[in-house]
């Protein structure tokens, strides 16, 4: 199945999550790209397919999680970076400048980083999900630093109108013994 539409149900609960994970599954045709637990105690469900199985699936996810719901997205035309970052398997060979955008949940910062990939000429290097961060997320990306600060607002932008920003940086040229912990 191709990457048309991709959602995301977080949970504050990891017993509705999995209950809301069943029942997303149930409700379309839609494909399971990961469901598991996050920092701290959260549950997340990734889903693709098109459109509108993607729009049913989160919205049974969202009915089901009712007041378990930390935050929720869909994105019906998904950048093609934004999936191989979040599994950190990233093609990107040389940071130019490094932008990097923080969030308080895993669906701000993957709206981030397709907000931010589709902004510039930028790639991204990862979207890192709340696994030993206290559930805070962050995106990390590069290009000529033009490129990169308008990726990083853009990005940051669509997270501070949630209120789910914590911060954003931007380096216009990262020291060499940096670079190795980033990629």
């Amino acid at each position: 199945m191709g990457y048309h539409a991709i959602g995301l149900v977080e949970f504050n609960s990891i017993a509705k999550g999995i209950e809301a994970a069943d029942s997303m599954l149930k409700a379309a045709q839609v494909e399971l790209l990961f469901s598991h637990t996050v920092c701290p105690g959260k549950y997340v469900v990734l889903i693709t397919g098109d459109v509108a199985a993607v729009e049913n699936s989160v919205q049974r996810g969202k009915e089901l999680g009712a007041e378990a719901v930390v935050d929720d997205f869909i994105l019906p035309n998904v950048h093609p970076d934004v999936l191989t970052a979040i599994t950190a398997t990233s093609a990107v060979q040389e940071i130019e400048s490094l932008g990097v955008i923080e969030t308080f949940s895993l669906a701000a910062a993957v709206v981030a980083a397709d907000t931010a990939a589709k902004a510039g000429e930028v790639e991204l290097i990862e979207v890192r999900l709340g696994l030993g961060i206290g559930g805070k997320s962050f995106v990390t990306l590069t290009g000529e630093v033009a490129a990169v600060k308008a990726a990083v607002e853009a990005g940051a932008l669509s997270a501070a109108s949630k209120g789910l920003l914590v911060n954003q940086v931007v380096i216009p040229s990262p020291h060499y013994n940096l670079i190795p912990a980033i990629m």
